[in-house]
């Protein structure tokens, strides 16, 4: 039995006790919408303009499910999903609205978003435009033998031994409160609550809260300026049917629940180490932070679309495959992967932004480094596997002056540049003086050596031979004149029309112009033909100087024998 003087300070304790669960919990925020439960379904009337709403429930097992529903539409959870009964347990749900924005209100926020102005989001938020919090409603809710279990059952407090007390229970007789003006000593354990019993087994507990709605509230009574006063609630399980178990900490003054560990957590799922370094579900977190799971720990960037913003999700995560960014809301694109095995400064970013890919000290912008002895070992290659047959750009250089390529064989001393210079393009020694090669605006190439187009045998086939005379004919017929380049007005030329070599001589890929290779060949060609004529006129004149030569002998001839045939005076 305990003595007077016990049973005096185990009141005392039990009034204190009773004095801080006395004040009910406060109810959240003003509810974004209003719930409709039946057995079967769960539907939410939003009482607030939206554009769009997203209801992400999560329940047992991992278990999670996404809707969205148009505005004006009510979003509805059913106990089944694709012909599937949803199993028993506790859910969470949360529910988002989308603003509604306007097409002036959305111009404000990219363009704040894209310069980084946050004063005028806080502006927006001020005069009403976007929410000044956003439009998010959780909770909880249970399923039992595949029905919803209606939350507006509330259990009563139990009475001794946890039962309720009866009906025609007798009032039970209340003592008087105990006002202890000065410290209080308990050298035993102490339980507060409607279900705690005379003779009461303790274990090790200190102090226990033994009753169906536990709680410790916080009420601070603070009133001079300047002084901390806000409330706060420790919350054992929700007092509804069909609520929550679970552990929470509560700010009753700002009427919101910043921390719950759900029932059925499991072990670790949050340890903090001596050092401060936080585990998740591990109890030696090696790091900062150490998330450790069986299957791909991932850590997953939500923005959702209650603040106005596009929503976007992003989830970082890693396995024994890759080291990836999930592009959730682009169709769970992977834009970056890294593979096991990757070799260190696979890419390395210095402290001046130089990107190198394969060395540790890029010494530009970007810096592509191999020390492996294969032929195509730093090689870089731009691919588009597109089925789409086009053209594609793959690199472009801007400069506000000369765009220079630079080509350098460490083996050797010259470096060379292909690039523009003015309005050209040139490829350049830089150890000589002058520029190898220049090709204009108008397409005029020069060179600095000569050209040799290639012309061995061994690179050609399919030969037939040509009649010079017949091409000499044709180059005789052929019409040539001067002219000007359209683009280029002021340089004159001289030269046939490729129509009418293409015509005379069908040789070179089309008829819109003409090779060197080919108007050489047919120079040439004509002049055989032009020697064959020559040759021919040389004979002609051979065989004209012996018949004049033979009739100059004869002439004389004829001349001393008339001259001998005269008489003599």
């Amino acid at each position: 039995m305990m003595s007077t003087q016990s049973r005096w300070w185990a009141g005392a304790v039990l009034a204190l006790a009773l004095g801080l669960l006395a004040a009910p919990a406060t109810a959240g925020p003003s509810a974004l919408a209003a719930a409709s439960v039946s057995p079967v379904s769960i539907q939410w009337q939003v009482n607030v303009a939206y554009e769009k709403l997203t209801l992400t429930v999560s329940g047992p097992g991992g278990l999670i499910l996404r809707r969205e529903f148009a505005a004006g539409a009510p979003a509805a959870f059913d106990v089944v999903d694709n012909g599937k009964p949803l199993p028993d347990g506790a859910y969470t749900y949360e529910l988002v609205a989308a603003p509604r924005l306007d097409r002036a209100t959305r111009r404000a926020l990219a363009a704040a978003r894209q310069s980084g102005d946050d004063s005028a989001i806080a502006k927006m938020q001020a005069d009403g435009t976007l929410p000044r919090t956003p439009m998010v409603q959780s909770g909880t809710f249970r399923i039992i033998d595949g029905a919803i279990v209606q939350d507006d059952a509330r259990e009563p407090r139990s009475g001794g031994n946890g039962a309720a007390p009866a009906k025609a229970a007798p009032k039970p007789v209340t003592a008087a409160d105990q006002v202890i003006p000065d410290d209080l000593i308990v050298q035993g354990s102490a339980c507060v609550g409607l279900d705690c019993v005379n003779n009461e087994s303790f274990g090790f507990d200190t102090i226990r809260l033994k009753e169906n709605n536990t709680r410790i509230k916080f009420d601070d009574t603070s009133t001079s300026t300047g002084f901390p006063a806000n409330d706060w609630q420790l919350t054992a399980n929700d007092s509804a049917s069909g609520g929550s178990s679970k552990f929470s900490i509560e700010d009753i003054t700002g009427s919101k629940v910043p921390f719950t560990v759900t029932a059925g957590a499991a072990t670790n799922s949050i340890f903090v180490d001596s050092t401060g370094r936080v585990g998740l579900r591990t109890s030696t977190p090696v790091l900062d932070l150490h998330i450790a799971t069986s299957n791909t720990p991932a850590m997953r960037l939500e923005q959702n679309n209650s603040g106005g913003f596009t929503a976007q999700t992003w989830d970082i995560a890693g396995n024994e495959a890759n080291f990836f960014v999930r592009d959730v809301t682009g169709g769970s694109r992977l834009p970056f992967r890294i593979r096991p095995g990757a070799p260190t400064s696979s890419i390395d970013i210095n402290a001046s932004g130089n990107v190198g890919i394969g060395t540790a000290s890029p010494s530009n912008k970007l810096h592509v480094s191999s020390s492996d002895a294969a032929f195509d070992a730093g090689k870089v290659l731009i691919q588009n596997s597109s089925g789409t047959t086009t053209a594609r750009e793959g690199m472009e250089i801007n400069n506000n002056g000369q765009a220079l390529f630079i080509l350098k064989d460490t083996s050797q001393t010259p470096r060379w540049a292909i690039g523009t210079l003015t309005t050209n393009w040139v490829v350049d020694n830089q150890a000589h003086t002058g520029t190898e090669m220049t090709l204009d605006q108008n397409g005029n190439a020069t060179f600095l050596g000569t050209v040799t187009p290639g012309s061995s045998r061994t690179i050609k086939e399919d030969f037939i031979s040509i009649e010079p005379r017949e091409v000499l004919s044709k180059v005789a017929a052929l019409p040539i004149t001067t002219w000007s380049y359209k683009q280029d007005p002021g340089v004159r030329h001289i030269g046939p029309m490729a129509e009418d070599f293409f015509s005379a001589f069908a040789v070179g890929a089309d008829a819109k112009g003409i090779s060197v290779t080919d108007s050489a060949g047919v120079t040439l060609a004509a002049i055989q033909g032009l020697n064959q004529v020559v040759q021919e006129k040389d004979k002609e004149i051979t065989d004209l100087k012996s018949r004049v030569e033979a009739l100059e002998k004869l002439v004389q001839s004829l001349a001393r024998e008339k001259a001998a045939a005269e008489p003599q005076h």
